[in-house]
């Protein structure tokens, strides 16, 4: 099941694609009130799970509030998250060693998973600019990811019960600005700049995806492939990630957990090849959909 965070004729509604994501139903359709999906995410119990999965599965004309998916915008899902997102740094072995020979640095395979944070004060909606922030970078830079939600709070999970606590997956992209994170030494400010978070475009349930996920993993850039892989490449996995940091630190229902990305992001080309203003950025996610947006000024 797909959930998204939508706006039609002037509201701003929580639904769910039918079937054949063609419409969007609104989950007061499914007898269901909640103010937006981080509400949803902490309350929605099994039998709401299954209403929402029936209704959408039936026909349009049956569901009251049904609009066709071309006369709504698409918002991103979760948009002003509780917490800033949690990061995986150099999660795939060639990206790693990509970004290694960028920072003019020697490689070494990451034994322990790399953690930081990215401060999102408002995430990035499907087909909103991503800005260029040119007095600050000049290395704009994209990196699709898979972004892991969860539905509870978790505490001291083993790695066997991870998946009892994922509520579902979307797509990131973790845009960064290169030479703000190498003069700083650190990543936190280089890749949480105002618009650097798109997200979306909706949330895939958990029970719509195996577990642990394989899908490919791809982003574009003016329609030329640049990444290719797959998340069964991650070095360290998701029930790994989840298990570790519930260990010193209680996980919120609703936090956010970006995987990491592959190879083939600007920095990694000779010479690099950075965004500028009017490339077209697609991140795409196989059983998720795909995250387009254009940087502008």
């Amino acid at each position: 099941m797909k959930l998204l965070t939508y706006e039609v004729n002037s509201k701003k509604l929580v639904g769910a694609l039918n079937q054949e994501e063609s419409w969007v139903y609104p989950i007061s359709a499914a007898g269901m009130e909640y103010r937006d999906m981080k509400e949803l995410i902490r309350e929605i119990g099994p039998s709401e799970e299954e209403m929402l999965a029936y209704i959408s599965g039936r026909a349009p004309y049956e569901v009251l509030g049904a609009a066709p998916l071309q006369d709504i915008k698409i918002l991103s899902p979760i948009p002003v998250p509780d917490q800033d997102i949690i990061c995986l740094g150099i999660n795939y072995l060639e990206h790693a060693k990509e970004s290694a020979k960028f920072q003019k640095e020697a490689f070494t395979k990451p034994e322990k998973a790399v953690y930081f944070s990215k401060r999102v004060n408002r995430t990035t909606d499907p087909d909103e600019g991503i800005p260029a922030h040119q007095k600050l970078t000049s290395q704009l830079d994209y990196e699709v990811e898979l972004a892991v939600i969860l539905k509870k709070d978790a505490k001291d999970v083993s790695r066997e019960n991870v998946k009892d606590y994922i509520f579902g997956y979307t797509i990131l992209n973790d845009v960064s600005a290169r030479e703000v994170q190498t003069d700083h030494r650190q990543w936190y400010f280089g890749k949480s700049l105002d618009g650097f978070t798109p997200f979306g475009p909706w949330i895939v349930t958990s029970d719509s995806i195996e577990f642990p996920p394989r899908l490919t993993i791809q982003s574009k850039v003016n329609g030329e492939l640049r990444q290719n892989s797959n998340t069964e490449m991650f070095i360290h996995g998701i029930d790994e990630v989840i298990s570790e940091l519930s260990q010193g630190m209680t996980l919120k229902a609703g936090t956010i957990i970006a995987t990491g990305t592959p190879a083939g992001v600007g920095m990694g080309f000779e010479p690099p090849r950075f965004l500028k203003t009017g490339d077209v950025v697609e991140c795409i996610i196989e059983g998720i959909g795909t995250l387009k947006n254009t940087v502008v000024e």
